[in-house]
């Protein structure tokens, strides 16, 4: 008896097979990417972000963080799907593709919506984030137990060239500058060549004192943050609109697999 021949695969089947494998894999590439930023942030970053006392900005980080780690899961779902060519995982696939747009797309839209909120007046801040900062460096600075914030405020000040919360004149009621054994009039992180006692100068050819505050410009930065991630997010949402497209024709060419 001659053996029955299986049906060999449509050619528009292979194709479409082909298109989407290479979209997981750009997928998942695109998901170790987020998945390093939300890392990347959470160690380089982190520390003088956390000098805001604001949840939302690490919430933010950890948000990245959980959607990397999602792409990635549902990348190698996609690529199990595809290759086995089995209409359940292609239907899982799908619903994790399309929670992950959703999720992408409202988190575009409060990106811009906070980023809105702020610009063009980059100005006007949240008086809370001011507060907070500035009351940290007064009162927590070089003082026990405190290492953590001393350190994250010498980064503040030298990686974005400033100088106190508002002006380095904050640093006027910080308790370490007022105390009997410092001669500073503000920290030697503040110098634009930083040097041991470099702070007993507060002129604005030695420290950023013209240049303005930190928390405007940290703000800049974070909002600018926002800014890449809501237009990174709406492009990789669009692929996956495509990626949907391409699961869906794929799962209607396949046969009824038995169960």
């Amino acid at each position: 008896m001659e053996a029955r021949r299986e049906k060999s695969p449509s050619c528009g089947t292979i194709c479409l097979k082909s298109l989407l494998f290479i979209f997981n894999v750009l997928f998942w590439l695109a998901g170790g990417a987020v998945l390093v930023v939300g890392l990347w942030t959470l160690v380089r970053k982190s520390d003088y972000i956390s000098l805001l006392n604001s949840s939302f900005y690490t919430t933010s980080t950890y948000l990245l963080i959980a959607a990397g780690c999602v792409v990635i899961v549902t990348g190698v779902i996609g690529c199990c799907a595809t290759l086995n060519e089995r209409r359940s995982l292609l239907v899982v696939y799908l619903v994790l593709l399309l929670c992950v747009f959703l999720l992408e797309i409202i988190a575009g839209v409060l990106a811009f919506i906070y980023y809105q909120k702020c610009f063009p007046f980059c100005s006007q801040v949240d008086n809370d984030l001011i507060d907070n900062l500035r009351l940290t460096m007064q009162q927590k600075y070089q003082q026990p137990g405190e290492d953590g914030v001393t350190l994250a405020v010498d980064k503040l000040h030298q990686e974005f060239k400033c100088c106190g919360s508002n002006s380095s004149a904050d640093w006027a009621d910080s308790l370490w500058i007022k105390s009997d054994f410092n001669h500073r009039l503000v920290p030697d992180s503040c110098c634009k060549s930083p040097s041991y006692l470099c702070g007993l100068r507060d002129h604005p050819s030695n420290i950023y004192k013209v240049e303005g505050g930190c928390i405007v410009k940290l703000e800049e930065f974070i909002l600018d943050q926002l800014y890449i991630i809501g237009v990174v997010g709406g492009g990789i949402a669009f692929l996956q609109l495509l990626g949907m497209i391409f699961t869906c024709c794929l799962y209607c060419n396949l046969k009824d697999e038995p169960y």
